[in-house]
């Protein structure tokens, strides 16, 4: 990790982030063979090298070329970073304009998941969540986004990827689908699509597109079966109402291969009743789907309360019932202010 160096940005092309195509973009103009493209993302994804005179299969004056023209690797080190006492790790990383971005790596026994972010804050402003408090500030690169995964602590033993961290990733469509590409295609790192989730509010359109072009699970903000509350948590149920979403999601199969949830974060007296557990059961009737469960980790100016334990249990049970797959949640990383909806990243 050493020898990761800071760029300053606008002065710099990151080669990382880009996908095939965009190599072979990068080969013709600095007078290359169109196979240099392959080596190339061999080097940048699979070796993970950190300087272009690392390449060493280019020829010197491919390249010197490539320096000439400001291309770099783009790796960046992280500015950053802290540790849970149970083990998690939350790493800051540069962002955009007015605020550092913060992505976590969750180890779990043979499993290690890494939350990443894709905008520098996040637009839609739910209201238990203190990312949407920060504002937007941006959108992040294909290359700070793909730069999260291989820069972490511990990056070669990632089993997972989640969009969960900083941002609406819909919202950033184009660069999460190229660092997805770049993710699960054989010139790339290879994983399969089963390994990433993508978690959204529900953009429509942008939900059908990557529904469309990528076979990686999706989970979907939820937080109440009322459309009336859901829109006081989320001010996006005005545009994206949940039954639209629903509507979109029946029409894909997650039977085999792709994994559909709904995430549910539980707030004390507002969204835990056994009345919202019996209206959520009735709108995912028939959907292949989970939903998790969330406890809500209180923040200064909220006034929103976590579900007690015993609530969420029987909130859990009463969907098991209705023949919904329920589960809660384990928390992790509070105490460094990492676990779900506490992100917020660091203003400059």
């Amino acid at each position: 990790m050493d020898n990761i160096v800071q760029h300053n940005e606008g002065k710099v092309k990151p080669l990382i982030g880009l996908t095939l195509d965009g190599l072979r973009a990068v080969a013709e103009r600095c007078g290359m063979p169109k196979f240099a493209a392959g080596q190339m993302a061999k080097w940048l994804y699979e070796k993970r090298v950190t300087e272009i005179d690392e390449m060493t299969n280019l020829s010197k004056v491919a390249r010197k070329r490539l320096a000439d023209e400001g291309f770099v690797v783009g790796r960046e080190a992280p500015l950053t970073e802290a540790r849970s006492a149970d083990g998690t790790v939350k790493v800051l990383f540069r962002g955009a304009p007015g605020r550092d971005v913060e992505s976590v790596v969750i180890p779990d026994r043979d499993r290690a998941t890494l939350c990443v972010s894709s905008q520098a804050g996040c637009k839609m402003n739910c209201s238990f969540c203190m990312t949407g408090r920060q504002g937007w500030h941006g959108d992040l690169t294909a290359a700070q986004i793909i730069n999260q995964v291989l820069s972490v602590p511990g990056s070669e033993e990632l089993t997972n990827i989640v969009f969960m961290g900083m941002g609406e990733p819909l919202d950033n469509l184009g660069p999460v689908l190229d660092v997805i590409e770049i993710l699960t295609a054989p010139w790339g790192i290879a994983w399969s699509p089963k390994r990433i989730t993508v978690s959204s509010i529900g953009k429509l359109r942008e939900l059908k597109r990557l529904l469309r072009e990528t076979k990686v699970h999706v989970a979907i903000s939820i937080h109440s079966p009322f459309p009336a509350e859901r829109e006081g948590l989320m001010p996006v149920e005005r545009a994206f109402p949940i039954k639209d979403v629903i509507e979109v999601l029946r029409e894909e199969d997650f039977s085999h291969q792709r994994r559909l949830s709904f995430e549910y974060t539980m707030f004390r007296g507002v969204n835990d009743s056994p009345r919202h557990s019996r209206e959520l059961a009735r709108r995912l009737k028939g959907l292949d789907c989970r939903v998790n469960l969330i406890r809500f980790h209180a923040f200064e100016g909220s006034k929103l309360e976590p579900s007690t334990p015993e609530r969420m249990e029987q909130f859990r049970d009463a969907l098991n019932a209705e023949g919904i797959t329920a589960t809660i949640r384990a928390s992790r990383g509070e105490d460094i202010m990492a676990a779900c909806g506490m992100l917020a990243g660091k203003k400059k």
